[in-house]
């Protein structure tokens, strides 16, 4: 049965912050909210923990994982940043948008695209995304809490609970966040390439 957080979505109360980065240090699954819909995450290279994500959303060993960081900085750590990139990114976030980057050494290999050896990043505007983030010290693993069947991300935290209470091991309800998913634009070219249009305006992204 998983825990059921009610946490404030302007003024994050810490404590609660606190024991959902417990359950996620301790090998937990959480689904938490974003600025563009709710997404599950974990421990960044928690192998169990992963594959339980794999499988509530159903999909392959294929499937592109994100690390949601806190800031410009720690994306740099995790992924080879050019200029022009750096630019662009620094313009965009934080936002609704993940940036696919050729991946540094410090990404777990099975998080990489097996063949590009590339990883998607994001730093979401949204407080209690950060709060968890700035406590955990590194990255979330994260995924798009889509269900199997379903089109768009489920948005209501009540729901989630229902459908998932056996499946994670947290669910923060911090209101309703939407539910179109990220823009994702490749930037390991010489130009950025818009892989998905979701919630970010691709209008700024040349």
């Amino acid at each position: 049965m998983s825990q059921f957080f009610q946490i404030h979505p302007e003024n994050p109360q810490q404590r609660l912050i606190d024991k959902a980065v417990e359950i996620i240090r301790r090998g937990g699954v959480i689904a938490y909210p974003t600025d563009s819909g709710y997404a599950l995450g974990c421990h960044l290279g928690d192998k169990a923990a992963m594959e339980r994500i794999r499988n509530i959303r159903q999909v392959d060993a294929k499937h592109n994982f994100t690390l949601v960081c806190r800031d410009l900085s720690e994306i740099a750590l995790y992924a080879r940043v050019e200029n022009n990139a750096y630019r662009l990114i620094k313009n965009h976030t934080p936002g609704p948008y993940t940036f696919i980057l050729k991946a540094t050494k410090e990404v777990p290999r099975r998080l990489q695209h097996p063949k590009r050896k590339t990883i998607g990043l994001r730093v979401p505007d949204n407080r209690i995304a950060q709060m968890l983030l700035e406590t955990l010290g590194e990255p979330l693993m994260s995924s798009t809490l889509i269900l199997p069947g379903d089109d768009m991300p489920l948005t209501d935290p009540y729901d989630i609970r229902d459908t998932l209470e056996h499946a994670v091991d947290l669910v923060i309800d911090g209101g309703y966040c939407g539910f179109e998913p990220t823009t994702v634009v490749d930037l390991t070219g010489d130009e950025p390439v818009v892989l998905r249009q979701g919630l970010g305006s691709s209008e700024n992204l040349k």
